[in-house]
């Protein structure tokens, strides 16, 4: 019996079989991570054709989720907003029905009223300095400062004291002056008149109230203002308005505060009481209309969110059909490979344990 050596036959065959359990062992390891992340790859380069699909549409779903995000984050502060807005309204509401009854009344009812509007002025000092976490819902661009710097103390700032003094002159100056000198006490932005914080006591056309980005280029204004108007302009400006409705609101309480029962003779005296009536209303009107728009755009944005989650939702199916892996065939796949990669070992150990020493007999 002869037996041949080994030749290069055999060696390239050896080598064949070990090239290919690298391959099988390679193949191994990639199904072993598709089983632990779920992922097809976790690079692009591993998605073959596929990745355009991925590389297009995934930062599409980051940038909605951002998005989503600022709505959910608004919504918060706008609903706190409208809370708010509702004591303020119900205060205004409830100002203007007594300032039309005001008139011809019995003089010890004015002290009476005037002391409600006092503390409705400190009332609405405060609502105005309401928070949402740490932002200042009124405050504008101006969020971790407040509104009203000092709302206890209303009653002994600049704004009040100066439209008190105006008041208090109605019997030698008039009700037209005493008007238009409160107005323009309310309207001013002059410190130590200006109740409001430095951010806010700046003309209306430099403020502006919280926006978010809901879209490529889109924004949304998300909140009101302490001391000016968001959407809505105020009719009567100078002669029954400051411009804005919160101001005119506390300029009609600061009116009503400082005014006496010893005043009801005073030929003035209904006359004011009758503009006050007019700010009031204008007053009323306008923030009825602003905090309109505000709700209009709480549903805009809902419906908006609604919109972003189902597309969102639609292209992660897509990314997820050329990312995501099936790990259940995944699972059946590797035990397959594992015992294919068994079975190469097995037989590079055999061919590897080929001698010619096997072959010999036994002495």
């Amino acid at each position: 019996m002869s037996i041949a050596a080994a030749g290069p036959a055999d060696y390239g065959q050896m080598a064949s079989l070990i090239s290919d359990s690298a391959a099988v062992k390679q193949h191994l390891d990639q199904l072993t991570t598709q089983v632990s992340t779920g992922l097809v790859s976790q690079t692009y380069a591993g998605l073959g054709s596929a990745a355009a699909v991925s590389l297009n549409l995934n930062p599409q779903i980051a940038a909605l989720q951002t998005w989503q995000n600022n709505i959910n984050q608004a919504a918060s502060g706008m609903q706190v907003t409208q809370t708010a807005m509702t004591q303020i309204q119900q205060i205004a509401a409830n100002f203007l029905a007594q300032t039309g009854n005001l008139e011809g009344t019995d003089a010890s009812e004015v002290d009476s009223v005037a002391a409600s509007a006092q503390q409705a002025l400190v009332q609405v000092a405060g609502l105005l300095d309401t928070q949402d976490g740490n932002a200042y819902v009124f405050a504008g661009q101006d969020s971790s400062n407040p509104p009203v710097p000092d709302p206890d103390s209303i009653l002994s700032s600049g704004f009040y004291t100066q439209i008190a003094a105006q008041v208090g002159l109605l019997g030698t100056q008039g009700a037209a002056a005493t008007t238009a000198n409160t107005l323009v006490i309310g309207g001013s932005n002059a410190p130590g008149l200006s109740p409001f914080s430095a951010y806010l006591s700046q003309p209306s056309t430099s403020l502006q109230a919280p926006t978010i980005q809901i879209g490529q280029g889109q924004t949304a204004s998300v909140g009101l203002l302490a001391s000016a108007n968001s959407a809505v302009t105020s009719t009567g400006v100078g002669t029954t308005s400051t411009g804005s409705y919160m101001r005119d609101l506390m300029t009609a309480l600061a009116t009503i505060g400082a005014m006496s029962s010893s005043q009801t003779g005073d030929a003035g005296f209904t006359t004011l009481v009758q503009s006050t009536n007019a700010t009031l209303t204008g007053a009323v009107s306008a923030m009825a209309e602003d905090v309109g728009v505000l709700g209009n755009t709480q549903t805009n944005l809902t419906t908006a969110q609604t919109t972003m989650s189902d597309t969102a939702t639609a292209l992660t199916t897509q990314v997820g059909d050329v990312q995501d892996v099936d790990v259940a065939q995944a699972m059946s796949n590797l035990s397959l490979v594992q015992t294919q990669l068994q079975g190469s070992y097995q037989v590079i150990a055999a061919m590897s344990g080929l001698s010619l020493v096997k072959f010999l007999p036994v002495s």
